[in-house]
């Protein structure tokens, strides 16, 4: 089987973001970039996850081309393909219909923002207007929301796009997303939100850039203290 490393790492990926409930039936979409060839792994259109074979998982080039893999790619290639294009760093990308995540891409806010440390590496994420899926339109808002180092936008009346430089990443940016669209929602609606301040945000940031365990700042009277992130 051609690719069968990139093959294996998409289906493993949509089967665990299935299983956190993050992606349901055949919605929501995942692939990932070969380390040697121009050429991307992505799940296919219309088939159950459950059951799926490596196999099953479709090929195409950097310019949404089908060339391997018995079933058609997913509809949303366009998109994929053109952050990947965008985005040398990017090696794996996931998009989903995730319900905090669709629900927050409703709001008026121009933007996500962290409610916890850990959702910072994440940030910001921004909202784009709705395009019709599988377009160039809705392609072209992706990759300009994410510009040269986002990781995560919403997608109005449509969903999450996350990316990553492998897929572990890519998944981690899904899932703290999805918290942060979740953690938001449940504030809101409790009369209770308050996200973390920008100057902590930029903190959190520079902490993680710099892959250390322990921080220690005072900012607008919040103090960060031996916070360890599991990266």
């Amino acid at each position: 089987m051609k690719y069968e490393k990139i093959r294996k790492t998409v289906l493993e990926a949509i089967l665990e973001a299935v299983d956190q409930g993050l992606i349901h039936g055949t919605s929501g979409n995942i692939a990932m970039r070969d380390d040697e060839d121009d050429v991307i792994a992505i799940t296919p259109s219309g088939i159950s996850y459950t059951g799926m074979k490596p196999e099953d998982i479709a090929i195409v080039d950097l310019n949404g081309k089908w060339i391997d893999g018995p079933y058609k790619p997913s509809s949303e290639v366009p998109m994929h393909t053109a952050v990947m294009r965008a985005r040398p760093d990017v090696k794996a990308t996931v998009h989903t219909h995730s319900m905090y995540a669709t629900i927050m891409a409703m709001g008026e806010n121009p933007e996500l923002k962290p409610i916890t440390p850990p959702q910072c590496e994440f940030t910001p994420v921004g909202i784009v207007s709705f395009t019709m899926p599988g377009s160039n339109d809705v392609a072209d808002k992706v990759v300009e929301a994410l510009g040269e180092k986002g990781r995560a936008c919403l997608i109005k009346n449509h969903g999450m796009f996350t990316c990553g430089k492998d897929m572990k990443a890519a998944m981690h940016a899904t899932i703290y997303t999805e918290e942060m669209a979740q953690t938001t929602y449940l504030a809101k609606v409790l009369g209770t939100y308050e996200p973390m301040p920008e100057e902590a945000d930029k903190a959190m940031k520079a902490l993680i850039a710099a892959d250390q365990a322990v921080y220690v700042s005072s900012v607008s009277g919040l103090q960060i203290s031996a916070c360890y992130l599991d990266m």
